[in-house]
């Protein structure tokens, strides 16, 4: 009989659990948990159809899809062997219209599977089935979830888009479920219906799960962190609209400022929006922005990564010349009335009263980026910002007379928009419409204290010169994030900001980085992603970005660095991001 054994045996089980501890927080990272584990699919394809079963749930079609079948633009190899699975979840009858609705979505499960779940959230209104590969984000991307092996699923979010109406896209709003569904609903039905499939396609469950998106996507992600603090591992999000319904007013009040200086359309006898502000006086604000700005980080290079100094650095009135009275704006100059109406958008909107309605916007060269005309003068008084107010996010919605009846169009209702209402019909309910926009769209705890007490990791990139959805505002969010859970913040959640990146991608930019694989690393390993090299799109890339500088190299790429850390140039060759560093503000 050995009488020590046991002693010894629990000395041993604490030293060791101790290393594991130490190994899980090296870094800042926190406790890593298991890596995922790989797996073989265990069940034909064709075969899973007929097998699986889940409540409200209809599988539509289930096809073997054979490696090297599939292609797709700017990624280098083709994807591998996978099944391709279409369903349909609570599909019903809308009570208000009269209407078919759904949950549609489609998964794409890998023969040989790494053992993670990706959700691939949408953008914009949803109402589209995307193909379920598992977008990585960024510009141009090279890889994406399923080529990582991957089970991904992706969704239309519980409405299909209606092609029988030019306001199609979001007429879905009139049905208060679908407005759910579109909120956080879909997100919470589909997340625990695609592990089970996932377990009766492998034989296990995911060990692993983690949802991606952008824009909308992104909102979606924050939602998931609030609603479903446990149901995911990692999140990754860039450009998160989570505060979509304040910026969709934003975007609305925009409009009406640059409507007061535009040039009427003959055709229409309504404002021209473009008129406002050419491109040519746009590229002229960047420049005088990046005569102010570009230096600030120790190099002039046609990137402002000093955010924060430039804020503080560029005047609008000061910086850009004025044009004498009378004088035509030409790319040289701008005029007054041009000056004041820049001046009010970047300082955010706000009602008579005086009441800041969302966050304004930063002072970045991007603003000469074709996305940003885009979603000022288009996108505000189009099929996007003004229908979305219209249908989804004021109580009770319009009714779809409003903009196609007799006399009136969309661009008519963005600018009769009564701004003075904004916020109380973004947060109105009533008898039929039970939760307002701010409650079914917004996460309802932004400091997301459940996700990160469960553990959970979350990656955040934005823009710089970000048109619709402001980076200050989530420059906002993170700093509201840090206040509240102190040194935890940054073992939790990273941000990273994009230098001249427009909504998403674009602008003049280094917008391709890969974060899926920082944040696998992270979640199953521990490493808290430090800086991470994000490369410019330029001539002879898989997918140009035709919005980098010709004197810019075409493989230019830069550090992004967390939040508040700026990437200062140290010496070395400036089109490397070996020649940087990231430093306190």
């Amino acid at each position: 009989m050995r009488p020590h054994t046991a002693p010894s045996c629990l000395r041993f089980a604490l030293l060791a659990s101790a290393l594991l501890a130490l190994a899980g927080c090296a870094g800042t990272g926190g406790p890593a948990r298991l890596p995922a584990t790989p797996a073989q699919a265990v069940l034909a394809c064709d075969a899973l159809a007929a097998r699986f079963s889940h409540p409200q749930t209809r599988l539509v079609s289930a096809e073997r899809v054979a490696a090297g079948q599939l292609r797709l633009p700017g990624i280098a190899e083709p994807m591998p062997e996978h099944c391709v699975v279409k369903g349909l979840m609570n599909e019903r009858i809308g009570p208000v219209d009269g209407k078919p609705y759904a949950i549609g979505f489609e998964m794409r499960l890998p023969t040989a599977w790494n053992g993670r779940f990706f959700y691939q959230a949408n953008g914009g209104l949803d109402g589209f089935q995307t193909p379920a590969y598992g977008d990585i984000l960024g510009g141009g991307p090279s890889s994406n979830g399923l080529l990582k092996g991957f089970a991904v699923i992706s969704s239309d979010a519980g409405h299909a888009f209606d092609r029988s109406t030019p306001i199609g896209g979001a007429t879905f709003g009139l049905d208060p479920q679908a407005r759910l569904d579109y909120g956080y609903n879909a997100v919470a039905q589909l997340t625990p219906m695609a592990k089970a499939l996932i377990q009766a396609y492998y034989g296990k469950r995911p060990d692993r799960s983690y949802l991606v998106g952008t824009s909308n996507g992104g909102r979606h992600g924050l939602v998931a962190a609030s609603r479903l603090p446990q149901a995911y591992d990692g999140i990754l999000v860039s450009t998160p609209g989570y505060n979509l319904p304040r910026a969709a007013v934003a975007q609305v009040w925009g409009a009406q400022q640059f409507a007061a200086i535009a040039r009427q359309n003959p055709a229409t006898q309504r404002p021209d929006l473009r008129s406002a502000l050419s491109p040519a006086d746009l590229a002229l604000l960047a420049q005088r922005i990046l005569a102010r700005c570009d230096a600030l980080d120790g190099l002039a290079d046609g990137i402002v990564a000093d955010l924060a100094g430039c804020q503080a650095a560029f005047s609008v009135e000061r910086d850009v010349p004025a044009c004498n009275a009378g004088a035509t704006p030409n790319g040289q100059c701008l005029s007054g009335a041009q000056k004041a109406t820049l001046a009010r958008v970047f300082a955010g909107p706000v009602d008579t009263a005086g009441t800041r309605l969302y966050s304004g916007l930063a002072w970045d060269p991007g603003v000469a980026g074709r996305d940003w005309a885009t979603w000022k003068f288009e996108s505000s008084v189009g099929p996007r910002d003004a229908i979305a107010l219209a249908f989804v996010m004021t109580t009770p919605p319009a009714s779809p007379a409003v903009v196609t009846g007799q006399g009136n169009s969309l661009i008519d209702y963005a600018l009769g928009f009564p701004l003075d209402q904004a916020l109380a019909k973004i947060s109105a309910t009533d008898g039929r419409y039970r939760e307002s926009a701010l409650g079914f769209m917004t996460p309802p705890d932004p400091t997301l204290r459940d996700f990160v007490a469960h553990g959970g990791k979350l990656i955040a990139f934005h823009g710089a010169a970000d048109p619709v959805f402001s980076v200050l505002d989530t420059l906002r969010w993170y700093d509201g994030l840090r206040a509240a859970h102190g040194s935890a913040a940054e073992r939790q959640a990273r941000l990273y900001l994009v230098p001249g990146m427009n909504h998403s991608r674009g602008g003049p930019a280094t917008d391709q980085v890969d974060m899926v694989d920082a944040l696998v690393k992270w979640v199953e390993q521990g490493q808290a992603p430090e800086a991470l090299v994000a490369h410019a799109r330029g001539a002879g890339s898989a997918v140009p970005n035709p919005e980098v500088p010709a004197d810019w190299s075409p493989t230019r790429t830069r550090l992004l660095c967390p939040h508040p850390q700026v990437a200062r140039y140290q010496g070395g060759d400036a089109e490397q991001a070996a020649s940087f560093r990231c430093t306190a503000p």
